[in-house]
């Protein structure tokens, strides 16, 4: 049964992934300054649309999407969390590659980060503990909020304002190391969870049928309602695809170290973090594709 599984993962793994995590978010930070947030302040709606779907729409629907489809309770449990978590690195390239409004995704990507250190445990706890099935691993796992708040402080709290420090009072600095940083970040943490997913092959292939299409349904989910959103509030088109994409790729690595943080590698939770951040990229990279071939401004005008 994929609630008894737990994954091979020992405490000093847990460190890496800790650090690496730091590392992309110091990475990120280093494309960043004050003027992407100033730039969301003087066109406010299209960020807040983001950010509305991002912590509001996408956890509730996610909470009714568990109790319709009625997965085993961990599955049920990574849904929510992977739901709570902030978008993902990679939706800021995907927007662009889909010809949205990369400024916008890159604003939005910065705050959602920021706001996910305190809307990521909120939206957990609430949604976690009004699911039946789901609240009895809460109450057995006794999670504090603080203590995830305190978790998400360190690993994203801290590297991105360390990274906007860097940014902008060592600007010569931050633009030579940030290409390679990012690239080198990156590559270490797909060889990391490559090597992770290696040692646990057998329990991977056993169980992935239980996550596959819950996590198809589930990120399907999220490009809909960052699509409807930006579309019913009248959002430009350009506006809707970097919702439309920020909702969609959301921060599966983060929800990973958390499963493993305060979880010991719960495997249901485990595994639809892990296929979530494999799937989002394939589906992100089909919708940019055939979002590419057709220009926004025409898009709009159809």
């Amino acid at each position: 049964m994929v609630d008894n599984l737990v994954l091979n993962f020992d405490k000093g793994s847990l460190l890496i992934l800790n650090v690496l995590i730091g590392l992309m978010m110091f990475g990120m930070a280093l494309d960043l300054d004050i003027e992407d947030f100033r730039r969301l302040l003087r066109k406010p709606k299209p960020p807040a649309i983001g950010l509305g779907a991002q912590f509001i729409l996408l956890p509730a629907f996610t909470f009714l999407l568990t109790l319709i489809l009625r997965p085993e309770p961990s599955i049920a449990l990574g849904m929510i969390l992977v739901a709570s978590c902030p978008g993902g690195n990679l939706s800021n390239i995907m927007t662009y590659l889909a010809g949205g409004n990369a400024p916008l995704s890159v604003g939005m990507t910065a705050v959602s980060t920021a706001a996910a250190i305190v809307m990521t445990p909120l939206n957990f706890a609430i949604w976690g503990s009004l699911n039946p099935d789901t609240a009895p691993i809460l109450k057995r796992v006794s999670i504090s909020p603080l203590d995830m708040f305190s978790t998400i402080v360190l690993i994203l709290g801290v590297p991105l304002l360390l990274g906007m420090l860097v940014a902008h009072w060592k600007p010569a600095i931050a633009q030579k190391v940030r290409r390679p940083f990012k690239v080198f970040s990156m590559l270490v943490f797909v060889g990391f969870v490559g090597v992770a997913l290696a040692n646990n092959w057998q329990n991977f292939l056993h169980y992935i049928g239980y996550v596959v299409f819950a996590v198809f349904l589930h990120n399907a989910l999220a490009f809909t309602i960052g699509y409807t959103a930006g579309r019913l509030t009248g959002l430009e088109e350009r506006d809707v695809r970097a919702v439309s994409i920020e909702v969609g790729l959301q921060n599966s690595a983060l929800a990973l170290v958390l499963v493993f943080n305060f979880f010991a590698g719960l495997g249901g939770m485990a595994l639809i973090a892990a296929w979530w951040g494999i799937w989002h990229i394939i589906a992100g990279l089909s919708l940019a594709t055939f979002w590419s071939r057709r220009p926004a401004i025409a898009a709009a005008e159809a």
